[in-house]
């Protein structure tokens, strides 16, 4: 029953978690923020919002099946590893969010690690500030391949279709959290990324410091980062001082929606080794 009412209403329950999460963590930016800003929040923002509109419309057309929609899909056919062994639903349930979880997580590893696969991702690193609208700052391409990520994880899988739904607007919501420009206090933060990826986290993964930049992958949970040995607890000249972003492009023209979408195509410096040593 559940599932069926998702199925039905899955586009107002997204926008309605995207808008209330965005809302919250633009305000709590503006009442509280991290770091002074370098660049235009108007510039930034129209490129960063203008390619998350872009997305949402490829992917209704070149994709207009959804994840959920391939979960109820491969569960009504009894496939999945969760369909043929008859994993009880709480048990699915909280499998596939991690399943699910450890994909992303993995996925975005190889989009470090593959110079073709880091010309798409380097997009969302070539922003010269670190908001919320970061979080959702991805090429096209990038967010197609992804897809199809999540779809063989879901063949492979067979999730619940609430499980899948309820882990993309976390996906979603987390995004906009630990890419926000928020200060919190220390202690809180110590105890929230036991839990969740926490801004001051993830800040580190955005970087211009290549050993930097290629630690704290996670986006929802923290704890693949810390069982793999890529966590940074704190970047080397502190939060304040950090430089945002990759050194190739670093002007406001790069900021342009014209310029993002361009941006795979220009230069050849995309070397990019993962560096898996932990540092505490």
């Amino acid at each position: 029953m559940i599932d069926t009412w998702l199925l039905a209403h899955q586009t107002e329950v997204r926008l309605g978690a995207f808008g209330a999460v965005f809302a919250l963590m633009a305000a709590w930016e503006i009442a509280a923020p991290r770091r002074a800003l370098s660049q235009s929040r108007s510039l930034r923002w129209t490129g960063n919002l203008g390619i998350t509109l872009l997305n949402s419309l490829l992917l209704r057309i070149l994709l207009p099946l959804t994840a959920v929609g391939a979960a109820d899909f491969v569960a009504g056919h009894g496939a999945g590893l969760l369909n043929l062994f008859a994993v009880p639903r709480p048990a699915a349930f909280l499998l596939a969010l991690a399943a699910l979880d450890l994909a992303i997580y993995l996925q975005h590893l190889m989009f470090h690690a593959v110079p073709v696969l880091w010309r798409l991702h380097r997009m969302h690193h070539a922003d010269l500030d670190f908001d919320v609208t970061t979080g959702a700052r991805f090429h096209p391409v990038e967010i197609a391949l992804s897809m199809l990520v999540k779809f063989a994880v879901i063949v492979l899988l067979g999730p619940p279709a609430a499980a899948v739904l309820l882990f993309e607007v976390l996906l979603n919501a987390t995004a906009m959290f630990n890419h926000s420009n928020v200060r919190m206090p220390h202690g809180v933060d110590r105890v929230l990324r036991v839990l969740v990826v926490t801004p001051d986290m993830h800040r580190i993964h955005h970087s211009v410091e290549a050993a930097e930049c290629n630690s704290n992958f996670g986006f929802n949970f923290p704890w693949w980062d810390r069982l793999f040995g890529t966590y940074r607890k704190a970047p080397a000249a502190g939060h304040e001082q950090m430089t945002i972003g990759i050194r190739q492009f670093r002007t406001a023209r790069d900021l342009r929606l014209d310029q993002m979408l361009l941006q795979p195509f220009r230069d050849t410096d995309v070397t990019y080794p993962i560096n898996r040593r932990q540092v505490t």
